[in-house]
């Protein structure tokens, strides 16, 4: 069925990066709008409640319109990125607005203070990892815009430039059709890169909740996985305010450097920790946060559900004694833990808190929780269980993480 052109005013832009226009009654989401515009736009998707169309002619520009620079960018092209397309200080605006707007809409806070979006301090070139997949002519590229399709690519203007050389030097070599392959880069030194499918078979073997102690490492943790189809490399390590990381194939790193010293500063500035605090750091990965943390506490115990990150954490926190590491779920260790913890810092994948590792966390009741979220959506979802529970939501500062893309990482400030 062909649709016939709509003229839409563009009002607004949704969490995901498509702008907004009502179009008798309902909504109609316009990829690579501006709201502010007017367009010409013919729908592509018909929901029933909601539309989504393409723009066929932008009538009246944005003054934030700008030309992307990047020759993938756009409909039926590389889904990476969504905001190339709009002025960069206004990228920052529309994501503080989007925070706010999903705080509201689905946490039902309306008030909460959402402070200005902590820009990038380059727009590009910020990545230190990425997720390439195989095109069927062998060739790496991303996946289009249909979420079905790869689209080979010769350059990714998002990549760091070791990261960038590093694909620049595997780009001619032909891969396995269908797979996907991680490149990894440290700071200067040569990145690593990975099939991603061996990785869900390395860690698909159930986890034992065993807390670890330095004193007892041997018996601390699973045989580590051993990446034996890596491509390139082992570990890469990452300088953090001075402070050197290993992360393993696989383990979890922020993508960008420079806004990772970023969000340490704002969880210690919220804490405001006087040395005598006990602490709890969930989803702690490779041991970022609790390594800053530890140092202004009196104790951190730290909770990761990934093997090697946590043989990773253990040689990055070797000097810290008031630090205790954990293997397990959540909800399967915090309540075999005896002390009260006057805080908690929680940064979870991009789904959220799962609800049983979010209820173990309630029943402790710790003073704050500093909430790192790379995504708005099911950051307002668990505020809205928090505040249920005797929370307030002190404030909201996002973080620029992502230039380019809808995305957005944010910290949440929680006092009970």
């Amino acid at each position: 069925m062909t649709y016939d052109l709509i003229t839409l005013e563009l009002t607004g832009m949704a969490h995901g990066g498509s702008a907004i226009g009502r179009h008798e009654g309902r909504a109609i989401f316009v990829p690579y709008g501006i709201p502010g515009e007017q367009v010409s736009v013919r729908i592509v998707q018909d929901k029933g409640r909601f539309a989504i169309a393409e723009v066929v002619e932008v009538l009246v520009s944005s003054p934030d319109r700008v030309q992307a620079p990047c020759p993938y960018f756009g409909e039926g092209h590389c889904g990476g990125c969504q905001f190339q397309s709009i002025d960069y200080p206004k990228q920052l605006v529309l994501k503080q607005q989007t925070v706010r707007d999903q705080l509201a809409r689905l946490g039902g806070l309306p008030d909460v203070t959402v402070q200005p979006t902590i820009p990038n301090p380059t727009p590009y070139g910020y990545r230190s990892h990425a997720t390439f997949h195989v095109a069927p002519d062998g060739h790496l590229g991303f996946i289009k815009t249909d979420h079905r399709n790869v689209l080979p690519v010769d350059d990714c203007l998002l990549l760091s430039p070791t990261l960038h050389d590093s694909f620049e030097a595997a780009r001619d070599q032909h891969f396995t059709p269908g797979a996907r392959i991680r490149f990894q880069s440290g700071t200067d030194e040569q990145p690593i890169h990975f099939p991603m499918g061996n990785l869900a078979d390395d860690v698909a073997e159930p986890l034992v909740d065993k807390p670890s102690h330095k004193d007892n490492r041997r018996n601390r943790l699973p045989p580590e996985p051993k990446f034996s189809d890596t491509l390139s490399g082992e570990v890469v390590h990452y300088t953090i305010k001075n402070r050197t990381f290993r992360c393993s194939a696989g383990s979890f790193f922020q993508v960008n450097l420079p806004q990772a010293e970023k969000l340490v500063d704002i969880i210690l500035e919220r804490l405001n920790l006087q040395g005598t605090e006990k602490l709890l750091d969930l989803y702690s990965g490779v041991g970022l946060f609790t390594a800053f943390l530890a140092t202004s506490a009196k104790k951190v115990s730290a909770v990761e559900l990934f093997a090697p990150a946590v043989d990773d954490a253990q040689i990055n926190l070797d000097d810290l004694t008031n630090v205790e590491l954990y293997l397990g779920k959540i909800e399967s260790i915090l309540p075999r833990l005896s002390d009260h913890y006057d805080a908690a810092i929680v940064d979870p994948p991009r789904s959220g808190m799962d609800a049983p590792a979010l209820e173990a966390l309630i029943q402790l009741q710790p003073q704050q929780i500093v909430y790192v979220s790379c995504d708005p959506a099911t950051l307002a979802r668990d505020a809205k269980r928090l505040t249920a529970a005797g929370y307030i939501l002190a404030n909201v500062q996002p973080v620029d993480m992502f230039p380019q893309t809808y995305h957005i990482e944010c910290v949440a400030h929680f006092i009970h």
